[in-house]
């Protein structure tokens, strides 16, 4: 089978964190962007199409917990996976329930984040794929077929 890349943004302040994960998610065959801010995330994100965001939580100016609610308010369907230290696990659920896929805890172990990240594209394909079958049959409606 074929594996199509995901297209994933990274988005930490922590730009030798971002450098290195950006290359080992690459070697593994996805499709890096990367912004080391919240405003510029959805600068990236008003520009081109992602699947997922991995996002850290603590960020000077926007913080993750803002940045993941214009992420969510913009671009619903984009998935989200917030990073977070020691002691913020509060905040990492709190981000879940305003519609954050998961969360990993700093450092994650690479194989942690490869499987959240192809749960995460996996949830956004199948919520891609209901979207255009209620499209579809709205249309069929519309003409008068159903």
């Amino acid at each position: 089978m074929i594996k199509i890349p995901a297209k994933v943004l990274i988005v930490d302040d922590e730009k030798d964190f971002v450098e290195m994960f950006s290359l080992r998610l690459g070697e593994q065959g996805e499709k890096v962007s990367i912004a080391y801010s919240g405003r510029q995330a959805l600068d990236i994100l008003d520009k081109m199409a992602i699947d997922v965001v991995i996002l850290d939580i603590r960020m000077p100016g926007m913080d993750g917990i803002e940045t993941l609610k214009q992420i969510k308010s913009r671009f619903p369907i984009v998935e989200v996976i917030l990073l977070t230290g020691h002691g913020s696990t509060e905040t990492a659920v709190e981000g879940m329930k305003l519609g954050a896929f998961d969360y990993l805890m700093k450092p994650a172990d690479f194989q942690d984040i490869k499987i959240k990240l192809e749960n995460a594209r996996k949830r956004k394909d199948e919520q891609e794929e209901r979207i255009r079958k209620a499209e579809a049959r709205l249309l069929l409606r519309r003409s008068g077929d159903i």
